[in-house]
């Protein structure tokens, strides 16, 4: 539906009235900076162009708006942001006439185009107001993106700067700045500068050029700990720190990182499949893939073990019993220590 939707108003085919709402803002945000850059010109968004915010101002400004003939051009766009009243949410200090907003929506003007900019989940669909602004608006509901969907936005992405990506680098993209769409939306820009018109974006200028996440991070240091790779792990701890990452985030991330390969590896031996995981834990699918590829080299005790751990550590550092970089160093070098045998245990 994204891409329909896009796809028209890049042809200027629009609608007078637009519904955008969901749980990814980015996405929202996205959509109606396309509307506004399709439709008027730069210059033209000094007189036809307004913000309206119903937590501030009442609905019926933004319509008066709207109503108003354009200056200097052929159409004027209003964005209406937190329309509550489409929500359950509790009516707040602002009285809004929805009345003429229903008399408006049934009847739009035909040289406006009004923006309802929505950044909610859900809308509650039992109020008339909502019922008829879904069944008139051009709805767009901005949803988290599965992987297939968020490799198709990475290469779009890449693709309309006049370069493209290979599928490899894609992946290191994913892994390295993850599945948030305003990061990747400044690492793809990076990443298409560097390519230049007709380049390619390989695997190598991912790495070269984006910087890991501190859960990426984690991610890579787990990863050697699996493969008994201790040396290799206190490297990357020491890299870290020297970053200036704080021992007790890194403890955190570690525990939230081995809770994750807990539950996933559980929900898969129950017969969940990764869509189902994700949607469980609610954690983004791209994750829940590298997790349960992480998972099945530690046993279910391993992974225990490992939560145990680290609660225990947390404990000595923040009682001040044990010098929080030690800490670290020794709980890896004692993981490093666990007999071959625990391994076959899976």
């Amino acid at each position: 539906m994204l891409e329909r939707v896009w796809g028209n108003i890049e042809k200027r085919r629009f609608s007078p009235l637009y519904l955008l709402y969901g749980s990814e803002p980015f996405l929202l945000t996205e959509t109606y900076e396309r509307i506004v850059k399709a439709a008027l010109d730069e210059g033209e968004r000094e007189w036809n162009f307004a913000v309206y915010d119903c937590e501030e101002t009442p609905v019926e400004m933004a319509l008066e708006e709207a109503e108003t003939v354009p200056f200097f051009g052929e159409r004027r766009v209003v964005v209406v942001k937190h329309p509550y009243f489409f929500t359950s949410e509790k009516e707040k200090e602002i009285e809004h006439n929805l009345a003429k907003l229903e008399a408006y929506v049934n009847a739009p003007a035909p040289f406006s185009i009004v923006i309802f900019f929505a950044p909610y989940d859900k809308l509650d669909e039992r109020k008339k107001i909502t019922k008829l602004a879904k069944e008139r608006c051009e709805v767009v509901v901005a949803s988290s993106l599965g992987e297939a969907e968020l490799r198709a936005w990475v290469r779009r992405r890449i693709e309309s700067e006049g370069a493209s990506i290979s599928e490899e680098a894609i992946d290191v993209l994913l892994r390295r700045a993850g599945t948030q769409l305003s990061v990747l939306a400044n690492e793809t820009e990076k990443l298409a500068l560097f390519a230049g018109p007709g380049g390619v974006v390989e695997a190598a200028a991912v790495e070269r050029l984006v910087a890991r996440t501190p859960e990426e991070n984690v991610f890579v240091l787990v990863e050697q700990v699996a493969k008994r790779d201790i040396p290799g792990a206190l490297r990357t701890l020491v890299d870290l720190l020297g970053h200036q990452e704080e021992p007790i985030k890194m403890l955190a991330l570690l525990a939230s990182h081995f809770r994750l390969l807990s539950q996933v590896k559980w929900l898969a031996q129950t017969g969940y499949g990764q869509t189902q995981i994700a949607s469980a834990l609610n954690v983004h699918p791209f994750r829940v893939k590298l997790a349960l590829a992480q998972a099945a080299r530690f046993s279910e005790q391993e992974l225990v073990e490992a939560i145990n751990d680290l609660a225990d550590v947390d404990h000595q550092v923040k009682s001040g019993a044990m010098d929080r970089r030690l800490a670290l160093e020794l709980l890896l070098m004692r993981w490093g220590a666990r007999p071959e045998e625990e391994r076959s245990r899976r």
